[in-house]
C-alpha cells in the first residue's frame, strides 16, 4: 500500500463499531463475520477482474482491512466460537493468511493471535474449538509459509512474524500434540533454527528461541528431526556467540537460556549425543566454562546431558583435559595414563583436598536427610496416608539423591584400592563420627531403589556395580 492508502485505512480503522455491538451476542457476531466474508469476496473478485491495476482494488482492500479489525470484538466472546466455526470463521481467517497483500496476511495473524489467547478456564472449550478448526483449515501450514515470505527489515512485517509465532504458541498450548504435527507438516524447525543462528539480537530472535524450546521439550520426534537437519551444530553456533561475552540485556539473557534449553533437549536422543561429540560440542562447553561468563552453569548442564549414558562423550571430556576445568568448578574456585587413572589422580592432588570437599558434601546432605527422617518419625504417617514410595520421594527431595551420588563417588574411590585415598576417607569418617557402614547403608538403599527406566539390562548393571562397591567397603 502507498502512504495515502495507509492513511485512509487508518481513518477507517477508527470508525466506531456497528450499532448494537455493546453486548456481543451470537446474532451480532454472525453479522460481523458475514460482513467480513462479504468484503473478502468483493476484494478477491476485484483482484481477479483487475490483476494488473492495483488502483481498481485498493478501496476493497482498505474495506477488508477495516472489517478484519472489527472482528477483534470476537476475542471478548470465545463462548461463541463453536457456533461461528460452523459458519466458516476458521476457514475464512485461514484464507486471509494466503492473501497476496502482506498487510492483510499480517492483519489475519494479528487477529488470530488475539482470538487464540485466553487464560480464563471458562473460555477453554470455545478457544479449543477454534484451534481445532484452524488446524483443519491448514492454518499451521499457512502461518509457517508466511514466515518465509515476510521481510523483517520492514517493522510492520517483523511485527507480523511475532504475531505468527504467537499463534503457533497459543495453538500448541491449547493442543500440545500439535508440537509434533506442525514439525511434521511444515518447515518450522528449519526456519527457527536459521532464525536463532542470526548474529544480531532482537525480539523475534528471542521469541524464535522460545518457540523452538517449546517444540523440543516434550517431543522425542522433534528432537530427532532437528538433529537430522544439522540442528546440533546450529545450536552450538548460536551459543558460541556467548563463549566470551555476556548478554547485554535481560531479554538477551533469557534467549541464551532458551538456546541452552534447546541444546539440552536435543541431546536426549543417543544419535544427537554422537553429533554433539563430532561437532566438538564438548570442547566448546569447556571453553565456555573456562571463560566464566553467564553461560557457565548452562555449559555444565549441557555436558551433563551429553555425557549421561554415553561413554564416548565422557572419554572425549577426559581426553581434552576437561577434568581440570570440572574440578575447578567442583572446588569453587594432567597426569599420564588411562582415563580412569587420570580421574582418580585428581582426588590425590593437594593432599586429597577434593576428598575433603566430598566429605563436606556428604555430611551436609546426611544431616538434611536425618532431619527429614526424624520429622517423619515424629508424625503419624498413617493419618497422612503416605506409603513407602512417597516417603522415599520425600527423602530424595530433602537431599537423599545428592547424598547417594556422593556416596557412590566415595565408593568408587575406595574401590580403586589406593591406600592414600582410603586412609583419608577413613580419617574423615572418624572425624565426623561416621563409619563405612553409614556409607554402605546409603548405597544399599540406592541399590534397592534403582529403577528400570533404561531397561532391565541397565538396571542389572547399575545394581551390580553398586553391590561391588558395597562389598569392597
Amino acid at each position: 500500500m502507498d502512504a495515502a492508502q495507509k492513511r485512509k485505512r487508518a481513518d477507517q480503522d477508527e470508525d466506531p463499531a456497528p450499532d448494537g455491538l455493546e453486548v456481543l451476542d451470537l446474532r451480532a457476531a454472525k453479522r460481523l463475520l458475514i460482513g467480513f466474508e462479504r468484503r473478502l469476496k468483493d476484494n478477491l473478485e476485484a483482484r481477479m477482474k483487475h490483476p494488473d491495476d492495483p488502483a481498481r482494488f485498493a478501496d476493497s482492500e482498505l474495506a477488508l482491512h477495516a472489517e478484519t479489525d472489527r472482528l477483534r470484538l470476537l476475542a471478548g466472546a470465545p463462548e461463541l466460537f463453536p457456533d461461528l466455526v460452523l459458519i466458516g470463521l476458521a476457514s475464512s481467517l485461514s484464507s486471509l493468511l494466503t492473501h497476496e497483500n502482506a498487510d492483510l496476511a499480517a492483519a489475519a495473524a494479528s487477529l488470530l493471535a488475539d482470538l487464540t489467547d485466553s487464560d480464563d478456564p471458562s473460555d477453554l472449550a470455545g478457544v479449543q474449538a477454534l484451534a481445532d478448526a484452524l488446524v483443519n483449515a491448514n492454518a499451521l501450514d499457512l502461518l509457517v509459509h508466511n514466515l518465509s515470505r515476510l521481510s523483517e527489515a520492514d517493522p510492520d512485517e517483523a511485527e507480523a512474524v511475532h504475531h505468527s509465532l504467537a499463534v503457533l504458541e497459543n495453538l500448541i498450548d491449547l493442543r500440545p500434540h500439535l508440537a509434533d504435527l506442525v514439525c511434521d507438516r511444515t518447515k518450522i524447525l528449519r526456519w527457527l533454527l536459521a532464525r536463532v543462528k542470526a548474529r544480531d539480537f532482537e525480539a523475534n530472535k528471542q521469541y524464535a528461541s522460545e518457540i523452538l524450546a517449546i517444540l523440543l521439550q516434550s517431543s522425542p520426534a522433534n528432537q530427532k528431526r532437528l538433529g537430522q537437519m544439522n540442528g546440533v551444530d546450529g545450536l552450538l553456533q548460536a551459543v558460541a556467540m556467548y563463549k566470551s561475552r555476556d548478554p547485554r540485556t535481560t531479554d538477551e539473557e533469557e534467549m541464551l537460556e532458551n538456546l541452552f534449553d534447546c541444546l539440552c533437549c536435543v541431546l536426549m536422543p543417543l544419535e544427537n549425543k554422537e553429533r554433539f561429540v563430532k561437532a566438538e560440542g564438548v570442547e566448546l562447553m569447556i571453553i565456555i566454562m573456562k571463560q566464566k561468563k553467564s553461560a557457565y552453569s548452562s555449559a555444565i548442564r549441557a555436558l551433563d546431558f551429553a555425557m549421561t549414558r554415553f561413554p564416548p562423550a565422557c572419554e572425549r571430556f577426559v581426553d581434552v583435559l576437561g577434568l581440570k576445568t570440572a574440578f575447578a568448578a567442583f572446588m569453587g574456585g594432567i597426569t599420564k595414563g588411562s582415563r580412569r587413572i587420570r580421574l582418580l589422580g585428581k582426588f590425590v592432588e593437594n593432599e586429597c583436598e577434593k576428598i575433603d570437599r566430598l566429605m563436606e558434601l556428604y555430611t551436609r546432605y546426611s544431616d538434611r536427610v536425618k532431619a527429614e527422617t526424624e520429622r517423619f518419625e515424629s508424625l503419624d504417617l498413617d493419618d497422612l496416608e503416605m506409603d513407602d514410595d512417597e516417603r522415599y520421594n520425600r527423602k530424595l527431595e530433602a537431599g537423599l539423591y545428592t547424598l547417594q551420588l556422593v556416596a557412590l563417588i566415595l565408593g568408587h574411590i575406595w574401590l580403586s584400592g589406593n591406600s592414600q585415598m582410603r586412609t583419608r576417607i577413613e580419617l574423615l569418617l572418624r572425624q565426623n563420627k561416621l563409619t563405612k557402614d553409614d556409607v554402605k547403608d546409603i548405597l544399599q538403599e540406592y541399590h534397592d531403589n534403582i529403577g528400570d527406566l533404561d531397561g532391565p539390562e541397565e538396571k542389572e548393571k547399575a545394581q551390580g556395580r553398586t553391590k561391588e562397591i558395597i562389598a569392597a567397603l
